[in-house]
């Protein structure tokens, strides 16, 4: 603990360097604690506060910055190589709905038996998709394989979240 200390009061005015006891007397006698906000300073600054109050206050910030940050999902649509054009733009909306929402999406083709022979079948539906998405999704990564399946991820074109 510091002999000498640079005291700020209640208001935010400066009282200026007084040794710690001195300070801390001071601060009893008005009702209130005696907190140090800045420990690395020569001398130390400490300042006379409501410390629980202090605590609160920033807790509830907290809570409040906590409350308007937004959270973004990745919602996940699903595919074969051989689905007709209908679904697939039944699977366009819903994906056109999520990225409104301000959400990304991951597109996934699955493959079942012989169709792992046609790859480039898949690809093309990925590609529609992309196609059909361009004027509000960007492709965020790029397609690739992991066994049976092939993923790509859409994500919005102005990739903020739209606060309802």
């Amino acid at each position: 603990m510091a002999r000498k200390v640079r005291v700020i009061n209640v208001d935010g005015q400066q009282l200026g360097i007084m040794d710690t006891s001195q300070a801390l007397d001071m601060a009893q006698s008005v009702g209130f604690d005696l907190v140090e906000v800045a420990p690395n300073a020569d001398p130390p600054v400490c300042r006379i506060m409501d410390f629980g109050k202090y605590q609160y206050q920033q807790q509830k910030k907290k809570q409040e910055a906590k409350k308007k940050q937004s959270r973004i999902q990745i919602k996940e649509i699903k595919v074969r190589p051989k689905t007709d054009d209908n679904d697939l733009q039944t699977k366009v909306r819903h994906i056109r709905r999520f990225i409104e929402d301000g959400d990304r999406c991951k597109v996934s083709v699955f493959f079942r038996g012989r169709e792992m022979a046609h790859k480039e079948r898949g690809s093309d539906v990925l590609e529609k998709i992309v196609e059909m998405t361009s004027d509000v999704a960007k492709v965020e990564q790029e397609p690739r394989y992991e066994g049976r399946t092939m993923h790509l991820l859409l994500a919005p074109v102005n990739s903020k979240k739209i606060q309802a």
